[in-house]
């Protein structure tokens, strides 16, 4: 059975590795998601009730369905998201990726990101910026009123731009912001600004009217330096499910969180999902804040880590160890060092200075998890457990070993191992 394993892993990690993320378009959810109605929403993380969901959770729901229509008072909204006229189900299972709560809706307008070597897609909503925004729970009048300006003028820019730029290969920007020092989880800042650049001309191009370009390009610079985040969900997710439904496979090609559970499903197990309660994040708190405030690991982004990068690439980006809590420099080279141990290959696109220029350590194998006891290292924000509240901090989490035990039980049934 080795061999077996060994040829299905080689297989998945080709695919994972040689995969040509490309954003090709913007569309709305209900045009992409055959069955969506305005009553379905979906959320980060392995599926979830009403009744167990996190409060920002919940405060994302209320928001989106105002944005709907659907409620006209955040009384009517939290009454709705209660009843069961709404269904909920995990982004993943749509092929798509949202970052903390992950809400995603109906009229929502999507990142569609194309592996054109395989000819899979994954999508992904547009990131809101920074402050009051549906993906740490906030369901202020202002919260719903971004998300339409998203809809109505963001989006139709960005479509037409995308358009006219033929599309744009993600590899290439995620690789040069690696370079200059950014692990793309949650140091996004040098990648976020080559996306700038890169779409800067075709920007002006596209939109005619001055103030709504001035608009536009205050909205992309000013505090928001997670804005490529999204995009490079959606390059780690197409990638990721490039490798996902091979038999005998060992390799997690998802790992999500919904602020209570988090969950992982590997490529030769199907679309199972093998959960753990959420961990606490170890990490800095903001002036004010304790973990006693804190919300447990939340989101879809550990879909970075799944790809390779994020924590798994801290050795790129020793500053954010600072700004997570999380050591110095060389704590920063341990972490990724660690990494290597838990997975299969090295990414053909991710290089790191630090290494001398070793790929990013990619492919997360259930059975080095267990063999040597180490766990995957996500970087994140920290969430208020108070909807609304907003970011309190950032820290590393641990995904929780009994996922990967489990993991590795289901298999070796499956298998025929004892």
């Amino acid at each position: 059975m080795k061999k077996e394993i060994e040829a299905a892993n080689k297989l998945a990690l080709e695919k994972l590795t040689s995969a040509q993320p490309v954003w090709v378009d913007i569309k709305q959810a209900h045009e992409l998601f055959e069955g969506m109605d305005k009553y379905t929403i979906l959320h980060a993380g392995p599926p979830i009730t009403w009744n167990r969901m996190s409060n920002p959770m919940k405060g994302a729901i209320v928001a989106v369905l105002k944005y709907e229509g659907l409620a006209k008072t955040d009384e009517e909204a939290f009454e709705l998201g209660a009843s069961d006229q709404i269904t909920y189900e995990p982004c993943h299972h749509y092929n798509a990726v949202g970052p903390m709560t992950g809400i995603t809706s109906y009229s929502m307008p999507l990142y569609v990101v194309e592996n054109q070597t395989d000819g899979n897609f994954s999508y992904s909503t547009i990131n809101e910026g920074a402050g009051d925004v549906i993906r740490f729970g906030a369901y202020s009048d202002n919260t719903v009123k971004r998300l339409k300006w998203i809809e109505k003028v963001l989006a139709p820019v960005f479509k037409k731009l995308v358009n006219e730029m033929g599309g744009v290969s993600l590899n290439p920007l995620m690789a040069q912001a690696i370079h200059m020092g950014d692990e793309l989880h949650m140091r996004n800042g040098s990648s976020t600004s080559i996306f700038i650049n890169s779409i800067l001309s075709s920007l002006v191009d596209v939109v005619d009217e001055k103030e709504e370009l001035k608009e536009i390009i205050h909205f992309l610079t000013s505090k928001n330096e997670q804005f490529f985040l999204n995009l490079a969900m959606c390059a780690c997710k197409v990638s990721a499910d490039a490798a996902h439904g091979i038999e005998n496979s060992t390799i997690v090609t998802a790992m999500a969180r919904n602020g209570v559970d988090i969950g992982i499903r590997v490529s030769g197990l199907g679309d199972e999902w093998f959960t753990a309660p959420a961990a606490e994040v170890e990490g800095l708190y903001f002036s004010g804040y304790t973990k006693d405030d804190a919300n447990a690991d939340i989101g879809d982004s550990a879909i970075m880590e799944t790809g390779g990068i994020g924590g798994f690439a801290m050795a790129a980006a020793p500053a954010i160890v600072k700004f997570l809590g999380a050591g110095g420099f060389k704590d920063a080279i341990e972490y990724t060092m660690n990494m290597y141990e838990i997975t299969a290959t090295e990414s053909i696109n991710f290089t790191i200075p630090n290494l001398d220029f070793r790929g990013t350590p990619t492919g997360i194998d259930i059975r080095k998890v267990i063999e040597t006891g180490y766990s995957p290292t996500i970087n994140t924000a920290i969430a208020s457990k108070e909807a609304g509240v907003g970011m309190i901090g950032a820290g590393v989490s641990k995904a929780p070993m009994v996922m990967f035990e489990n993991a590795l039980i289901a298999f070796a049934k499956k298998v025929g191992i004892s």
